[in-house]
């Protein structure tokens, strides 16, 4: 399983970004997907996931309302659609998939199976 992120870039304050994650190796219906970032020097924070069963999405508080997550299973791709940005979004965010997460554990990067490498989004101010 692979997964592939790109999109990422520098923007100013207000603009907006649509991440992709491309996956190679597993059908999307079968997993939850999920974005998470890390800014320097800090761990890694939820933002956003569609959960496998129904596509129920959350988000983190802080990007509820501005940010979208979303999959196409036709292209086996999920994107992540940012609006508003902000400079404390400024972080490298990743792409996870996982086909054993339950609800409580969807939060934590390390309980999905596949992550991709991460794209680095750069919003000034």
């Amino acid at each position: 399983v692979q997964l592939q992120a790109s999109g990422g870039g520098l923007v100013q304050a207000g603009g907006s970004l649509r991440l992709s994650c491309a996956a190679s190796g597993l059908t999307l219906r079968s997993a939850t997907l999920a974005w998470f970032r890390q800014a320097p020097g800090k761990e890694y924070e939820f933002v956003a996931r569609i959960f496998r069963s129904g596509g129920a999405t959350a988000y983190a508080d802080s990007v509820k309302g501005r940010f979208t997550i979303s999959r196409d299973t036709a292209k086996n791709t999920f994107y992540l659609q940012m609006n508003s940005l902000k400079p404390d979004d400024t972080a490298v965010y990743f792409c996870a998939a996982g086909s054993r997460i339950i609800l409580s554990s969807s939060y934590k990067i390390s309980n999905y199976e596949y992550q991709g490498q991460g794209t680095q989004v750069t919003v000034s101010s």
